[in-house]
């Protein structure tokens, strides 16, 4: 078959059958499979699943998908572009997937957006966006990223997969990394996350010199002043937004 969108099907079964576990452990009542290509993590998953949504956006895919797949019940295989497909249409679900790796930041946004219901997903992505996932406090990968996501979820890397193990081989090292929603989420988070995208604007910079701008003098008399966004936790975030009043907020 040829092959389109820039995609890298993965072949090697130990690592299929990682991501499939991790995904739905023993059994999973329903999956959400992102660009199931030609259907090798799926024939993996149809072994853990009860049920599964497959969502490919190559109609040649889709058609070959259902044929290869026409006696297993369990599968359903929609052709549509999953940013504008809606995920929560089939009920609660785990959303696993080996992500095109030029859309791989949009889902992993669209998939932290989805409520409770959706309480894991496992993907494959691109080894260094993955590094900036699960990245802590200090080291060079943490940033903004880093900390929205680990304000939503428990992130865990599964495993590193080399080029050698897709067809065609990708010119990068690749990653599974499994995400579990935490029970809530801090208050006020867009105004949360607001603020950690203005603390890592210059990384180089300080919080108050980063802050100070929107946020007036109520900065200058934060203990955090003098640190850098990178040396705070995703916790931290939280507990210095609560201080810092919303109506303190000024024009910048």
């Amino acid at each position: 078959m040829p092959r389109k969108l820039g995609q890298h099907f993965l072949i090697r079964d130990s690592v299929l059958e990682k991501l499939a576990a991790a995904a739905c452990g023993e059994r999973a009542p329903r999956v959400i499979e992102i660009g199931p290509g030609r259907g090798a993590l799926t024939r993996h998953l149809l072994l853990r699943a009860d049920e599964i949504h497959a969502v490919e956006l190559d109609s040649s895919l889709v058609q070959y998908l259902r044929t290869k797949f026409a006696a297993e019940p369990k599968l359903n295989v929609h052709e549509a572009d999953v940013l504008a497909t809606d995920l929560t249409q089939w009920g609660a679900a785990v959303i696993t997937g080996n992500l095109p790796y030029y859309i791989t930041s949009p889902i992993v946004e669209k998939f932290l957006h989805l409520d409770a219901r959706f309480d894991r997903a496992v993907f494959l992505m691109q080894w260094e966006v993955a590094e900036r996932i699960v990245a802590q406090p200090g080291t060079r990968d943490y940033g903004y990223l880093s900390v929205c996501v680990q304000l939503v979820c428990e992130v865990e890397l599964i495993c590193k997969v080399p080029p050698s193990a897709f067809a065609p081989p990708p010119k990068v090292d690749s990653a599974g990394v499994r995400f579990v929603r935490r029970s809530s989420l801090p208050e006020n988070f867009a105004s949360l996350r607001k603020l950690v995208s203005r603390s890592f604007a210059h990384k180089r910079k300080t919080l108050r010199n980063n802050l100070r701008p929107f946020y007036g003098a109520a900065t200058d008399y934060l203990p955090e002043a003098g640190l850098r966004a990178e040396q705070l936790t995703a916790a931290q975030f939280v507990d210095l937004h609560s201080r810092l009043e919303v109506g303190s907020e000024v024009q910048a």
